[in-house]
């Protein structure tokens, strides 16, 4: 038998059991840990791993683990992901399916709830606290080092934080965005931006999966040390390039892979780090070349460095209402 039928078949058996075909359902949404399609489903661990298990065989999903924590989504490639998405696009709207849905947005909703919890009780002193786990003005070179020599144009960072990278940044840029969802952290955003007079630098409160700005709006895209707190990063990332210019460039900052359990206990930590395939394939998927990697080892911590550019050529959408492009020298 041909292997592509073999695989496909293989597939599609594994998915064609009820539990099963909820579980593909649900890891639409994200990585999602056993724990949490424990709780989604309503089945026992020892159920739902065996589940796990068959689909992961088959193809149809892939597992990381990190620490005590394995993640399952669905994979990226080959015949398995073809088949899962082939069928994710024909699952209709049903009760069981649906309150799998209600349930797992409840978990998600409890998990935002705590870090947003965090971020506002560690607002104030979010720098020290991030100094401890890495060498601040360490990155803070790299990432001028990268892109020097570079006319930022129109800078956009992602989850800016306490503003501290668009401090670095605004004097290489025409126009400062940042964007994040804690409101306390902003406060404090705003108040840099006001205390150095930063009159090009703007914050504002919004989603990182939904930014409020038209396709082709910015052309540096910055993520610094906040994908490992989200659900869904290689969405963030794939949400980033719509609303990148062509010729423009992304870099991401965070730390290589780790197993510092207490990061994600303690400091609301979803990934502990990540490793350079996984953050090149997410480039590669979104239409961008990757270009340059960095590490910068530290006692405990890796933070590593990825950055790509956007093909002169290539657009992801076509938005119309894209703001006009500045002049750079890429």
């Amino acid at each position: 038998m041909n292997t592509d039928l073999s695989q496909m078949l293989t597939a599609l058996r594994a998915i064609a059991e009820p539990t099963r075909l909820r579980i593909v359902a649900l890891c639409r949404t994200g990585d999602l840990t056993v724990n949490e399609l424990c709780r989604a489903l309503g089945q026992s661990q020892p159920r739902t791993s065996r589940h796990l298990k068959l689909l992961v065989d088959a193809g149809v999903l892939e597992k990381l683990p990190e620490g005590v924590c394995v993640f399952h989504r669905l994979t990226r490639s080959g015949i398995g992901a073809e088949v899962a998405r082939n069928i994710s696009g024909l699952i209709p709207d049903d009760d069981v399916l649906r309150n799998d849905q209600n349930r797992m947005a409840q978990i998600k909703q409890e998990r935002e709830a705590r870090a947003a919890e965090y971020f506002t009780n560690n607002a104030a002193e979010w720098d020290t606290l991030r100094a401890m786990h890495v060498d601040d003005q360490e990155v803070e070179e790299m990432v001028l080092s990268l892109l020097a020599g570079k006319n930022l144009g129109d800078l956009l960072d992602i989850g800016t934080g306490t503003g501290r990278m668009l401090e670095v940044l605004a004097p290489y840029s025409e126009r400062v965005e940042g964007i994040d969802s804690s409101r306390s952290m902003l406060a404090i955003a705003r108040a840099t931006i006001g205390r150095l007079n930063l009159e090009h630098s703007h914050v504002r409160h919004g989603d990182m999966y939904d930014l409020p700005f038209p396709a082709h709006s910015y052309d540096t895209v910055l993520f610094h040390q906040v994908l490992h707190y989200v659900d869904d990063p290689v969405f963030a990332v794939e949400e980033a390039v719509r609303v990148m210019r062509p010729g423009g460039r992304m870099l991401i900052v965070d730390f290589a892979p780790h197993d510092i359990e207490d990061l994600r206990r303690d400091h609301a930590h979803r990934r502990l780090g990540f490793p350079v395939a996984e953050i090149n394939g997410w480039f590669e998927g979104a239409g961008l070349h990757p270009t340059k990697t960095r590490n910068l080892k530290g006692t405990r911590l890796t933070v590593s460095l990825w950055m790509a550019d956007k093909p002169a050529g290539h657009t992801n959408d076509s938005n119309t209402d894209a703001l006009p492009s500045v002049t750079s020298n890429h």
